[in-house]
């Protein structure tokens, strides 16, 4: 067994009414974000208007990518690291379930990595090369995963 320190700080705001809290949560980190998201259900529900209230009332800047695929694609990865390179977006604000926060979590990193992070992260486990991500902030709308800790 290899010796390790396990140490990832996560901040949970639970139970009703937190949404509220959602513009001066990101305002802490980020004042441009990429609002990633999947196949527009939070539009439907009503969750994406207020998402998007609260983040204004903060001036935070928000480039959208939506269409997130359950067992999310690495062309999406590469989209929103695109995205988040271009605009000189600070953090990713992931709205749905599981495959959404874990999509998040691969964009924030190959905004920052220089390599192919499919290759050299998930085919050839180099894990020493990776040396930053951009923060990762999400709203879980299906717990079941526990993606989002």
């Amino acid at each position: 067994m290899k010796n390790f320190i396990y140490d990832i700080p996560t901040r949970v705001l639970f139970g009703n009414n937190q949404i509220p809290n959602v513009g001066l949560e990101v305002k802490k980190h980020a004042a441009k974000i990429l609002l990633l998201y999947g196949k527009n259900s939070i539009k439907k529900n009503g969750l994406y208007d207020e998402v998007i209230k609260y983040l204004n009332q903060e001036n935070i800047e928000i480039i959208e990518l939506s269409g997130v695929d359950p067992n999310p694609r690495i062309e999406t990865v590469r989209a929103g690291a695109d995205l988040c390179r271009k605009h000189n977006l600070e953090l990713v604000l992931a709205v749905g379930g599981g495959s959404t926060i874990d999509c998040a979590k691969a964009i924030a990193a190959q905004a920052k990595y220089h390599g192919d992070i499919w290759k050299d992260i998930y085919v050839e486990k180099k894990y020493t090369n990776l040396k930053e991500a951009l923060p990762v902030a999400s709203i879980l709308t299906l717990a079941a995963t526990g993606s989002e800790m």
